[in-house]
Formats: structure tokens, C-alpha cells, sequence
């Protein structure tokens, strides 16, 4: 049931009623079953790996806090690998014995492992990093265990985020469903608004400029340069309204109920440089890492040597979270090496200057949104192979004049002048309100200007949106 269909405004609707139709003691009851319903409408046989992870965390976490000694740490040892086991298994097994079969092959033998059928579970990493947030916070003693069954259960399956997030963590959201929510007119009003802004962003931006990336992406070789960074940028632009747009309907539809969820994105391709962009990319995943990953490592508070060695284990555990191809690997390896280059700098040089002066902060971001895009290469290309067919082909082709057609380039791509000048109009669009106002677009103007505004987005999602029911990009990992 995705958040762009009409199954799903049906499903929003009947939910969001029911819920402050019911007596506090049987909300959370309803929402978890709403919540079933909700991830069961994809592939109903998965909803048996949540409960299998549900019910074992639940328990570790009572264990954890009755526990003394080590045996708490062998109860969060439990818990961790039962949640990892399920991921490495569902989405890591055929990429490991892929891999191990190759090694062989290139050793002059053969293992002729065998591959599994099986489909991956979605937002299986998602709902696997928020379960083991819990048993982490339980064990460092920053939350105390969850003694009923079914809101502990509804935190891992909230059914706004439980695909592609918010990751959350349980100090943020699990109280809030012991709380007594009224209704407000505000709330409902905020959440709605936000929502209607995601699918602007999915239908309207991310699934228009997917036309043109992805025939871009199928055959990168027998495109211009121009046409293969067009390509790349447009890819940039259309997996963050993608997954920006998922985040803003997820926080938009717990907000309707007057739940609040964290922040996931604060308009990162105004970074100046390559850490702001990771402080307001994804910034429940990287907070994550952060939190349960650098700081254990030692953060940096360790010699630079094993500073950089901390970053490259975050970084390349993040592309590999992302999913279960060289090409994800890479990408995070590239980000990393990014993050040298930018430790460098502000060690040596600083970042003053980008701030200093507006044509130097224009440079700034120019330079770090071109080095984000370049990276995105690999992120959506199928293969390693094909990554590389891409840049070679992007490199090869600069400077031949009689193959710089941007318009019949466009065309052939099934992308014509129309779809241009809607993608240029909802940029510009985007880029003002996301410019003017904050990440969650909290705009405080009179009740016309702000009617107009919702009346104006809603007009161009009717008239420009894509309605093909394309899933969000993030829906696969």
C-alpha cells in the first residue's frame, strides 16, 4: 500500500477517524492493527519476521533490565544477532554466496553454492535498526524496558515509518503511545499540509525526472555528456524528493494523530560542504551510526589514524546497510573519502572562507553538490560495470560538439519540452519553500496566503503528477 495511491488515502482517512473515535485504552490496539494491515498489503507471509523479532526483543529487553552483570550483555548479544541474522539472511545470503562462487571460480575451482529465492522483506532494514535502537538504549540504561507487549509492538510497526522510516529512537516514540492524544485542529491541519507537500515532491518531481534517469541509466554508453550529467543531477534530485517526500508523509500522517517524529532531512543539498550534507542527509540513519557505531569505535576522540579508520567502517557500513551490491559499497567508500578530503581541510584551511562571502559559499555548494552527484552513480547504477560504462561514457563524450542535442536528446528520451518546463517549474517551486521555510515546513502565514499555497500544490499535483504508482526508492532496503 504505497503512501501515493489511492488505497492508501482511503486507508489514512478511515484510520486517522477511527483512532480519536476510540477511548485512549483501545488506540494503540487499533493502530497496531491498522499497522498489520498496512505492511501486510505488500507480502503478508513477512509479517511472521516481524513478530518473530518483535517477541525476542521484547523479552531481551525485560531480561536486560533485570539483569546484573554480564549476563545483560549476553542478553543484548541475543537480541543483536537475531536481528542481524534475519537481515544477512533475507538480503545478504544470495550477494555472500554470489560472491564466495566467484572467489572460487577465480581460484580455478568451483563451489556452485546455491542461490535462495526469496524476496526481500521491505523496509526489512529499517524496522531491523529501530528494534536493535531499543535493546541498545535498554542496555545502556537510557530507557527503561516496555513492559506491554502491544505498544512495544506498535513501536516497531507504526505504520508511517515502518518501511522506510524515521528510524526512531524508543525515547522519542514510545511514550508518546502511553499518552493521551486529543484532538487539534492544528495537528490535523500541520500533518496534512506536510503530507500534501511529500506527494508533491514524489509524484510531481521524483516520478517525473525517473522517466528520463532511467532511460538515462539503461544505456548510459549511447548518450552525450550533457545528457549523462543531466542524468546524474536529475538522479540527485529524484531520490531526495523521493525519499524526503516518503519522510515528510510519515511525519505528516503521525502528526494528524498528534505524534511527533523526528526530522529526517533539513534541505541537505544546501550543504557547503561533505559533513553538513551528512548532518542533514537521512538523519535518523546517520545519527544512528553515530550513536551506535563511531562513538563505540571511539569517535574522535582517538588518533587521526584511527579516526580516519572509524570513519571508513561507518561509511562503508552504511553503503553496505543500503543494500546487498558492490555498487552501494563504493558509494559509501566515496563518501568517506570525501570526509578525508573534508577533515583535511578544515584542519589545514578551514571552512571560513565558504561562509565569508557569497560567491564563495556558492562555490562551496556547487563543489559539494557535484561531488554528492558524482556518487550517486553508483548508488543507482546496477552494477559496478555499469557505473563505470557511465563516467566513461560521460568522459569520453566531452567536447564532441556534434553530439550535444540536449532537445532531441530529450526527446528520444520520451522526456520533450513539456516535461522540462514542469520539472523546471517545480524546482523552482520546491527550492523557494524549502529555502524560505524550515525543514518541516512549518510556514506562518495568514490563513490566504497559506490556503493558497496548500490550493496551489494540490492544482499541480492534479495537473503534472505522475500517477503510475511508482514505489519510493527506499521501499527496497
Amino acid at each position: 500500500m504505497l503512501f501515493n495511491s489511492a488505497e492508501f488515502l482511503l486507508f489514512f482517512i478511515v484510520v486517522t477517524i477511527l483512532f480519536f473515535l476510540l477511548p485512549h485504552k483501545f488506540r494503540w490496539f487499533h493502530l497496531l492493527l491498522a499497522s498489520c494491515y498496512f505492511y501486510a498489503s505488500f507480502v503478508p507471509i513477512y509479517i511472521l519476521i516481524l513478530f518473530f523479532t518483535i517477541i525476542i526483543d521484547y523479552f531481551a529487553g525485560l531480561f536486560i533490565e533485570r539483569a546484573t552483570g554480564k549476563i545483560r550483555k549476553q542478553f543484548l548479544f541475543i537480541s543483536i544477532i537475531a536481528n542481524v541474522s534475519v537481515l544477512a539472511f533475507f538480503k545478504y545470503y544470495n550477494f555472500f554466496i554470489d560472491n564466495i562462487n566467484e572467489i572460487f571460480s577465480f581460484l580455478g575451482t568451483t563451489a556452485n553454492l546455491p542461490f535462495l529465492n526469496i524476496l526481500l522483506p521491505i523496509g526489512l532494514s529499517f524496522h531491523t535498526f529501530q528494534a536493535m535502537s531499543y535493546t541498545i538504549e535498554v542496555y545502556r540504561g537510557n530507557q527503561k524496558a516496555e513492559k506491554h507487549f502491544g505498544i512495544y509492538a506498535l513501536y516497531v510497526m507504526f505504520y508511517p515509518q515502518l518501511v522506510a522510516g524515521p528510524i526512531e529512537r524508543p525515547q522519542n516514540i514510545l511514550h508518546q503511545f502511553h499518552e493521551r492524544q486529543s484532538f487539534s485542529a492544528a495537528n490535523l491541519y500541520f500533518g496534512l499540509r506536510l503530507m500534501l507537500w511529500g506527494l508533491f515532491k514524489k509524484v510531481v518531481i521524483a516520478d517525473r525526472l525517473s522517466i528520463f534517469v532511467d532511460r538515462v541509466f539503461d544505456n548510459p554508453s549511447a548518450q552525450n555528456s550533457i545528457v549523462l550529467v543531466l542524468g546524474a543531477a536529475f538522479f540527485a534530485i529524484q531520490i531526495y524528493c523521493d525519499f524526503s517526500g516518503y519522510s515528510d508523509m510519515a511525519i505528516g500522517a503521525a502528526k494528524t494523530m498528534g505524534f511527533n517524529l523526528m526530522t529526517n532531512f533539513n534541505r541537505p543539498y544546501f550543504a557547503t560542504n561533505i559533513k553538513n550534507f551528512w548532518d542533514r542527509w537521512h538523519i535518523s540513519l546517520s545519527t544512528w551510526f553515530r550513536d551506535y557505531v563511531y562513538i563505540p569505535l571511539g569517535g574522535n576522540r582517538v588518533k587521526v589514524s584511527r579516526l580516519y579508520f572509524n570513519i571508513a567502517i561507518v561509511f562503508l557500513l552504511s553503503g553496505f546497510w543500503h543494500g546487498a551490491n558492490w555498487t552501494f559499497i563504493i558509494w559509501g567508500a566515496l563518501h568517506a573519502i570525501y570526509l578525508f578530503f573534508n577533515m583535511f581541510v578544515s584542519r589545514n584551511i578551514g571552512w571560513g572562507w565558504a561562509t565569508k562571502y557569497k560567491f564563495y559559499t556558492c562555490v562551496a555548494w556547487i563543489i559539494t553538490f557535484l561531488f554528492v552527484c558524482f556518487a550517486w552513480i553508483f548508488f543507482r547504477a546496477e552494477s559496478v560495470n555499469n557505473a563505470f560504462v557511465y563516467i566513461r561514457s560521460l568522459i569520453n563524450n566531452i567536447g564532441l560538439g556534434h553530439n550535444i542535442r540536449i532537445p532531441p536528446a530529450g526527446l528520444v528520451l520520451g522526456f520533450g519540452a513539456m516535461s522540462y518546463s514542469i520539472v523546471i517549474i517545480s524546482l523552482i517551486t520546491m527550492f523557494f519553500v524549502e529555502y524560505k521555510f524550515s525543514p518541516r515546513l512549518e510556514i506562518k502565514l495568514s490563513f490566504k496566503r497559506d490556503l493558497l499555497f496548500c490550493c496551489s500544490v494540490l492544482i499541480m499535483i492534479f495537473l503534472f503528477g505522475v500517477f503510475e504508482k511508482n514505489s519510493f526508492i527506499y521501499f527496497q532496503f
